[in-house]
């Protein structure tokens, strides 16, 4: 794995960390502001890929746009033993969108973290039943969010 960025490459990075255009080609439209064509494009973002350099591509929603205005952080106090196998069932659920290990602080009995979002906060709270009788996990406690201050990503080559 070539682990050098050249200029052309942090050029591609710059311009696809932030978002796709909402056009019928968005890849077209990148690379024509980068001077190379689409097929060069999709090639080295594939690279950048399979060489680890971008881990994930993906979308991000805004929840509260579409409308899902609860949003809970439902912790968990799960025997150590069973972390990893309750946090690989609680991730299968379409539902939770983060799933965290955490360790356990002084007065803070919870270790795992999931994160769900939802039209309401019943919505939330049944699907941590769910989760809790999936995992017979019965320790938890959920945390609403009561503003959102900031949702943005990394940004890199700025």
């Amino acid at each position: 794995m070539d682990k050098i960025l050249t200029e052309q490459d942090k050029k591609i990075i710059r311009a696809l960390q932030n978002g796709l255009p909402l056009v019928t080609r968005p890849y077209q439209s990148i690379a024509e502001e980068l001077e190379m064509t689409e097929d060069e494009l999709v090639e080295k973002i594939r690279s950048f890929i399979t060489d680890g350099k971008i881990r994930r591509f993906g979308a991000t929603v805004r929840h509260f746009e579409l409308g899902f205005v609860a949003n809970a952080m439902v912790v968990w106090d799960v025997p150590e033993e069973k972390v990893s196998e309750t946090g690989r069932i609680m991730a299968g659920f379409k539902e939770v969108t983060h799933c965290y290990r955490r360790p356990r602080r002084p007065g803070w009995p919870y270790n795992l973290f999931t994160v769900v979002h939802g039209q309401s906060r019943e919505y939330c709270a049944g699907i941590a039943k769910r989760l809790s009788r999936a995992t017979g996990v019965t320790n938890y406690s959920l945390l609403y969010s009561t503003a959102e201050l900031k949702k943005s990503s990394m940004r890199y080559f700025e």
